[in-house]
């Protein structure tokens, strides 16, 4: 095909996202597109959106307005969450050509029969019951890892939360399906697979088109145990309710599962983990990362908290800072409370000023910069594996163990997308940890 059509991509948010924006560009690639980086003269330019945070929301002008200051002319169009939800808002942005909703995304290229730009943008937006159906995605080519999605939507009410109404009810991959999405994957020479989904934990649910549990997350863990040909698996955030034990006691043993959990707490406090209407209490949350740290020590524990949610008092605040402190986890994702429209928390009494969840957010991330600290510093004098990344910065490439401890060393392309066995050594100015090679 000659004088194909070049079409780029810009992806907000969670690694969900990122899974079906590299879905959705190999379909452009099936259909005889050239993929060109965001920053290059392209003939369509993607955004893929989120609507996690009011930053999220923000962003999207913004990235509207870099495509078209590289060509005037580039037809724009916007997919996601915030396109599901907001899709007259973002329809009104100068520029924006095309809106696509939760549903309608998958079939991007058959909306772009004429890529003329309009006056008005056009919108092509689903009832959020209608997302019902599964479609599996997985990311590849722009990474040494690749973010596979084995689970979709959300069942839970939580109050602060829009993902039920941008991504629809709690559905799943097939077995038979994921394992072969790992098969493709793995003969890309890929050494690290990355399990996603907007409620992993849940999986199994809706598998065959029905609300019933055909599996569990821990009949998918053992399935996917005997993987050939890649070198690790590692888990995104799960709940700490559906993180059963029985999950955490095998992954201990596994030689595949790496021992990294990516855990969402988001409150300290009972009464606020009551008013967010999460589906347990501190008491579970402590006792799975007692579980994890009992059978692997060495084990990283990240935590999402969100500050500022409406009723939040400096006593709440201060009694979820001083649980953190004291719980043996490696890092922080810190949120600072925005109120999202159609949500139960937006109409709650007892909002918190602005200043306020700053405040609370600036002493959570430096808490988060004293726990990475406290747990690289355990981890120096170790011998691990390191699988190295591929981009240059500035004259280092960088790399995470199996446990993510981030290091780097200087920049040497032959190490791309390698593993290698190195001896921890010292943390860096920057935070990151130098290392020496085990011969």
């Amino acid at each position: 095909m000659t004088n194909r059509k070049k079409v780029a991509f810009y992806t907000l948010g969670c690694k969900l996202n990122f899974s079906e924006t590299s879905t959705i560009a190999r379909n452009f690639k099936d259909e005889g597109f050239e993929r060109v980086s965001f920053e290059d003269k392209a003939d369509i330019y993607v955004i893929n959106t989120c609507s996690v945070t009011e930053n999220a929301d923000k962003r999207f002008k913004t990235i509207v307005k870099k495509a078209l200051s590289t060509n005037n002319d580039a037809f724009i169009t916007a997919i996601g969450c915030y396109a599901q939800l907001k899709p007259q808002e973002l329809a009104k942005v100068n520029g924006v050509d095309l809106v696509l909703g939760a549903t309608e995304k998958f079939k991007l290229t058959d909306y772009l029969n004429d890529l003329t730009k309009n006056d008005l943008s056009e919108i092509h937006s689903c009832e959020i019951e209608d997302a019902n159906f599964y479609v599996g995605s997985y990311s590849i080519g722009d990474r040494t890892r690749a973010f596979l999605k084995v689970q979709d939507g959300c069942d839970y009410k939580c109050t602060y939360c829009t993902i039920p109404l941008a991504r629809g009810i709690s559905r799943s991959d097939t077995l038979e399906n994921i394992l072969q999405n790992i098969k493709e994957i793995s003969k890309k020479g890929i050494k690290e697979i990355v399990l996603t989904g907007v409620n992993i934990g849940d999986y199994g649910k809706g598998e065959f088109g029905n609300k019933t549990h055909q599996h569990t997350f821990f009949d998918l863990v053992q399935a996917l145990d005997n993987t050939k040909n890649i070198e690790r698996l590692r888990i995104s955030s799960i709940e700490p309710n559906l993180l059963k034990n029985e999950t955490i006691q095998f992954i201990s043993k596994s030689k595949i599962f790496v021992p990294h959990f990516h855990i969402p707490l988001q409150s300290g406090s009972n009464h606020i983990l009551k008013l967010m209407k999460r589906r347990y209490l501190r008491e579970i949350y402590t006792n799975r990362v007692q579980e994890i740290k009992k059978l692997m020590p060495h084990a990283c524990i990240g935590v999402d908290v969100i500050v500022g949610f409406p009723g939040e008092t400096d006593a709440h605040f201060l009694e979820t800072y001083h649980f953190l402190n004291t719980l043996e986890i490696s890092y922080l994702h810190v949120f600072t409370y925005s109120e999202r429209d159609n949500t139960e928390a937006a109409n709650m009494q007892g909002s918190v000023a602005k200043n306020i969840r700053t405040k609370r957010s600036k002493m959570l991330r430096g808490l988060s910069v004293k726990k990475r600290r406290a747990f690289y510093e355990s981890q120096l004098n170790t011998n691990q594996t390191v699988l190295f990344e591929s981009e240059n910065k500035e004259g280092y490439i960088h790399g995470f163990t199996k446990n993510y401890v981030k290091v780097k060393t200087p920049w040497n392309p032959e190490l791309i997308n390698t593993t290698h066995q190195v001896t921890l050594s010292r943390i860096d100015i920057d935070g990151l940890v130098r290392f020496n090679f085990i011969n």
